[in-house]
């Protein structure tokens, strides 16, 4: 993963500083909140922001308030630079979103030791995305290709009114006749045998009021043309 970092301040000598400093990563600058705004705007992925307050035409404190509003740059992570007697706009830049500061005169060391634990959150973050993906990819996968019929439920009672429907396969729909949206519009009642629709609601109430955990029973569903399918 190439970390992208953007350094916007009016200060070409600290501009250089922490180019230099970081210079094992993609680094843009901007001389102030104006021009970081263009730099944000043209390129698509700057993972990092290094954000001096103090700066003419836009300070950084508007720009902060900017990529709140924005919900493409509102989650970019954000170190704000200020001066030590600055504790007051500190405080305001973390408000505003800000993950951490540094103080001005910037020490090498510091800032080094600071960017490189905020890379490694990004990082962890990158991973755990890339494995949640996965993992998602993988269901999906097992989901619509097991030759099992699957409804997941959530809070789902025996009628239209009760339901919520996150998700059915084909095979489920096959089984009983029926498309997901006609499934979301019957409810299961309307589709299970009579003879066993006492059964199913008494084992259902019981699980509802956390009686049991679980519940299985061999039962009918009714199709469309009247036929009868066991489940």
């Amino acid at each position: 993963m190439q970390i992208k970092v953007l350094v916007v301040d009016d200060s070409a000598s600290d501009r250089l500083l922490i180019k230099n400093e970081l210079s094992e990563y993609c680094i843009f600058t901007a001389c102030d909140g104006v021009e970081a705004m263009r730099v944000l705007e043209e390129h698509d992925g700057i993972n990092l922001l290094i954000l001096d307050l103090n700066m003419p035409n836009m300070n950084g404190l508007q720009v902060l308030e900017s990529l709140k509003e924005d919900e493409r740059f509102r989650r970019l992570r954000t170190i704000i630079l200020t001066n030590n007697s600055e504790l007051d706009n500190e405080i305001k830049g973390l408000k505003l979103g800000a993950v951490d500061y540094i103080r001005k005169p910037i020490d090498r060391d510091s800032l080094k030791t600071r960017i490189d634990v905020h890379v490694a959150l990004l990082r962890a973050e990158q991973a755990l995305k890339q494995q949640t993906g996965e993992q998602k990819f993988t269901f999906d996968m097992i989901f619509d290709q097991i030759p099992i019929g699957i409804a997941i439920l959530h809070s789902y009672g025996p009628n239209p009114s009760d339901h919520a429907i996150v998700r059915i396969n084909s095979v489920y729909e096959q089984i009983t006749g029926r498309t997901k949206e006609e499934l979301i519009s019957s409810g299961w009642a309307e589709i299970t045998h009579p003879d066993d629709w006492e059964e199913d609601m008494k084992n259902f109430r019981r699980l509802q009021s956390g009686e049991i955990k679980v519940y299985a029973m061999d039962k009918r569903y009714i199709k469309p043309d009247g036929s009868i399918v066991w489940v």
